[in-house]
């Protein structure tokens, strides 16, 4: 990385950090796991049945989302001014416009996949910048 790398990375602006215990981390591991299983039966049903998820993989997958969002916040205090957090409002309301029948429900539940996977690997610093 040269110096004017160096500088750049100094005036991106991240959200505030705040503590988070040990324990609530070990959780939202577990958590995380259960909603990509829930995850991945909601987006099959969509792709190759074209029909709604069963209900029980659709609670697991919203509750365990709004149960990682909450782990996440006791970090990132400003997460929906983050990268990580606008990703999460747009896929939520994609979602919900594929469920009411406003946009096409396999195109857009595959896109927001799609998204899912961009906003959950980019970089830190990326994930994490504010954006207002």
């Amino acid at each position: 990385m040269n110096e004017k790398d160096q500088s750049d990375d100094k005036k991106i602006r991240m959200g505030k950090i705040g503590p988070r215990p040990y324990w609530v981390l070990s959780i939202s591991i577990v958590i995380r796991a259960l909603h990509l299983v829930g995850a991945a039966v909601f987006l099959t049903t969509y792709l190759v049945n074209d029909v709604h998820p069963p209900a029980m993989f659709s609670r697991i997958v919203f509750a365990s989302g709004a149960a990682l969002i909450c782990t996440e916040w006791m970090r990132h205090r400003q997460i929906f001014r983050e990268i990580s957090g606008a990703s999460t409002l747009l896929k939520l309301v994609l979602l919900g416009a594929a469920y009411h029948g406003f946009l096409p429900a396999r195109e857009t539940v595959l896109s927001v996949f799609v998204l899912a996977a961009l906003a959950s690997h980019t970089p830190k610093q990326v994930r994490h910048r504010l954006l207002f």
